[in-house]
């Protein structure tokens, strides 16, 4: 029994001495991630640690799992007729047993609140703010800190016919401060690993804040993940993000009257967004025009048999 009680004590501080290491960094490497997206922000990053540590956690705990089953397979196994010595209970190991799973929940929750607490951290100075308004069914995106010929504040705002684009730069902090013109709606960028609703109301528009840092370059689609009406699959835009330089150049050009599309041509980027499209309601229409006639048809028909 004391041999045992050993052996249950080594387990227990084998699982503690992993716990604790969860607050390390892992490598960045896809094998690493077990699956878990690619993220371009450092908040990305904090959670795929946190996905990883999680993953040795359980493979650790499953791999020692299997040993002991295989271990008391071949140790115990039948080598005669004779009833085995029966034991009520073992009070170390059952301590041990409880107390492992209890350590173990104990320090995932650390870990995950310490992580949200980074992730949903926000700067009272940051270096970029941009007030999102979803509406039925776009996005329009305000950059107050920059103010065009008129005076206004420079935004973008989608269209039936075009997408709108969201520059933002990299190795900047960025406040994203949400309103929604209607009903709920979800802003929500794949690659940040992140979505955040976006509800009416000015009282509670001002909580529907987050703040992002992103480390990569690139066009990334972004949706809305809420449904709000009829149209909301097609409720898209795009992430542009682009180095400091280029967004301060897509700025300077926006304050001297570009529209979106010339600034970014202007900064070297695609004018119009290239991962993702609007939907055309010209086309739709008259899918649907041409489905009512077909309905019609038939049911004329039916009606004259």
């Amino acid at each position: 029994m004391a041999r045992g009680s050993r052996r249950a004590r080594v387990a227990a501080l084998g699982l503690l001495g992993v716990l604790t290491l969860a607050g390390c960094s892992t490598p960045n490497s896809t094998g690493w991630r077990f699956g878990w997206p690619a993220g371009i922000t450092d908040q990305a990053q904090d959670m795929r640690k946190l996905w990883t540590w999680s993953c040795i956690v359980a493979l650790i705990v499953g791999a020692l799992v299997w040993g002991l089953i295989i271990w008391a397979v071949i140790r115990y196994r039948k080598r005669s007729d004779e009833v085995p010595r029966q034991t009520a209970y073992n009070l170390p190991l059952e301590i041990v047993y409880t107390i492992i799973p209890f350590v173990m929940i104990v320090g995932l929750f650390f870990f995950t609140v310490r992580v949200q607490d980074r992730v949903e951290a926000r700067s009272d100075h940051p270096d970029v703010t941009i007030a999102v308004n979803a509406f039925k069914w776009n996005w329009q995106f305000v950059y107050p800190q920059a103010k065009g010929p008129d005076g206004t504040p420079v935004n973008t705002i989608g269209t039936t016919n075009e997408i709108p684009i969201l520059v933002l730069p990299t190795d900047r902090s960025i406040r994203f401060e949400l309103a929604s013109a209607d009903v709920i709606h979800s802003f929500w960028v794949p690659e940040f690993l992140f979505k955040l609703d976006v509800i009416p109301g000015e009282e509670n528009g001002r909580n529907n804040v987050f703040q992002v840092t992103v480390r990569k370059q690139g066009a990334y689609v972004g949706r809305c993940a809420e449904l709000c009406g009829e149209y909301h699959a097609f409720m898209n835009f795009e992430v542009r993000s682009v180095s400091p330089q280029n967004y301060d150049a897509y700025l300077k050009a926006r304050e001297q009257g570009m529209d979106t599309r010339h600034a970014l041509q202007s900064i070297g980027q695609p004018g119009l967004a290239v991962t993702t499209h609007p939907f055309n309601l010209d086309e739709h229409y008259q899918q649907v025009e041409q489905h009512n006639t077909i309905n019609s048809q038939n049911r004329g028909g039916n009606g004259n048999g």
